[in-house]
């Protein structure tokens, strides 16, 4: 029997990657508090979670604030593709397009510092933000994950074939329903991908949250790298579990909407 390499390489590069969470979703059901001995099945580590009012609180707060700059993201990363895609005579375009991707070339760390002091100096000149916490969290996320919203969507809007929006503005369409109509429905598979990959960014950035957040703002990875001083927690292995399982039914379902929004556009198409 002839060995498949391909096969061999791409399965063990499979189980590289995934083989720590499926030992993270099974000892979250192990009765012993070491992770590294089984002693039984269990699901008291789930009961302590619900009842832990500091990792509740700092889940929905990290829930929260993916949401909200996911979602600003998706739509101040579309309008800024648009401009950089479709108006090219405007000045200071590269100056735009710099300012909208450094966050992706510039390390956390620095971005992080730089958003604390612009915090620090508004703060002084004009009252806000009164110190730190939830907005400013929001503020400085929206900062990191707008750039990759805007590449996504303007990776879609370079290969968009505008022939389609030409016949529509022929045949008396105004510009906005052209948009909403046409541009938007075609554009949408890429603005999904942008909005999730966007709340995961959020949800597992550290670095910048322990810049800007505030006492009152602790998300849940500060809880979690501050909790690893003291050993891995299996109520933490039970909160990823929770976690990875509603953010991988979410990935199946809008891959699942993508994909038969895709096939509608096909058969209307043909």
């Amino acid at each position: 029997m002839k060995i498949k390499w391909p096969n061999v390489i791409l399965f063990f590069g499979y189980m590289f990657l995934y083989f720590p969470l499926i030992c993270i979703v099974v000892y979250s059901f192990n009765e012993s508090r070491l992770v590294s001995v089984w002693s039984g099945f269990s699901l008291k580590w789930y009961k302590a979670l619900l009842s832990d009012p500091i990792i509740l609180r700092a889940t929905f707060t990290s829930l929260k604030v993916a949401t909200i700059s996911a979602t600003v993201s998706v739509v101040i990363g579309t309008i800024a593709a648009i401009v950089i895609t479709r108006f090219h005579g405007f000045r200071g375009k590269s100056l735009f397009i710099g300012a909208v991707t450094a966050p992706l070339v510039m390390p956390e760390v620095v971005l992080g510092l730089s958003i604390l002091m612009l915090f620090v100096g508004m703060e002084k000149i004009f009252g806000w933000p009164a110190g730190r916490g939830t907005t400013t969290v929001i503020i400085a996320h929206i900062t990191l994950t707008l750039s990759y919203v805007t590449m996504l969507v303007q990776a879609r809007l370079q290969d968009f074939d505008r022939s389609i929006e030409e016949a529509a503005l022929d045949l008396g369409a105004s510009p906005l329903k052209v948009f909403f109509v046409i541009t938007l429905p075609m554009i949408f598979p890429s603005i999904v991908l942008g909005w999730l990959l966007a709340f995961a960014l959020s949800l597992d950035d550290v670095v910048i949250a322990s810049f800007v957040a505030g006492p009152g703002a602790t998300t849940l990875p500060m809880i979690v790298f501050s909790s690893l001083r003291f050993g891995i927690s299996p109520e933490i292995n039970a909160l990823a579990t929770i976690l990875m399982t509603v953010l991988s039914i979410g990935v199946i379902i809008a891959a699942i909407a993508v994909h038969r929004k895709n096939s509608q556009q096909g058969i209307s198409t043909e």
